[in-house]
């Protein structure tokens, strides 16, 4: 009976310890704020003092001190980031960012909710969460991951008011990208059978 009791208050910690997370990964960032960057998983604070080395751009000075990515309306990022998308993120979520093994990433459902903000976006792409998703720290750099993040927030397809990366006025601006096939046929399935 005890040993149930041990049990379930570890349980509910660390289920309260989570939702915190996630809860504290939500909450805007306030120019006053200290901008720290945390695990998806375990709420650890990232350590940056390793992983795939570059250069230090004024979108990754910006990025480290407001979680803000300077990237998200740069053409020649967002090229570059779909290159490196292609290369280093369609083999789990398909080229056109549709999903496969991995979800899609260019609707408003995110498995970790945190993903809606860049913050939570590039925590999850750096520092890895739960399943297949590895932290990449080894494999982009940290302007390599603006990049791709700016490269996914442009084919974004679904309804601009859940574009929560975006300031309020640029979401009614937003015109969404036009959703990829293979994803659309898949919904489609889905509705026909649910």
């Amino acid at each position: 009976m005890m040993r149930n009791l041990q049990f379930l208050t570890r349980k509910t910690a660390c289920l309260l310890g989570l939702s915190m997370l996630t809860a504290a990964s939500l909450l805007p960032i306030t120019a006053d704020a200290q901008v720290t960057f945390r695990n998806g998983m375990t709420g650890e604070v990232i350590d940056f003092s390793f992983g795939k080395k570059g250069e230090e751009t004024e979108a990754v000075k910006h990025f480290m001190e407001t979680a803000e990515n300077l990237y998200n309306h740069d053409e020649k990022a967002i090229k570059v980031g779909e290159d490196l998308f292609m290369t280093a993120c369609s083999g789990c979520h398909g080229h056109h960012a549709e999903g496969k093994l991995g979800p899609a990433l260019g609707d408003a459902y995110w498995t970790y909710p945190a993903g809606r903000y860049d913050k939570g976006f590039f925590e999850i792409i750096y520092d890895g969460a739960r399943a297949m998703m590895g932290p990449q720290r080894n494999n982009l750099s940290i302007d390599e991951i603006l990049q791709v993040m700016a490269f996914v927030r442009s084919i974004y397809w679904d309804d601009p008011e859940k574009a929560l990366w975006l300031p309020e006025e640029e979401r009614a601006n937003l015109v969404p990208a036009e959703m990829p096939a293979e994803f659309k046929e898949a919904l489609e399935n889905f509705n026909k059978t649910h």
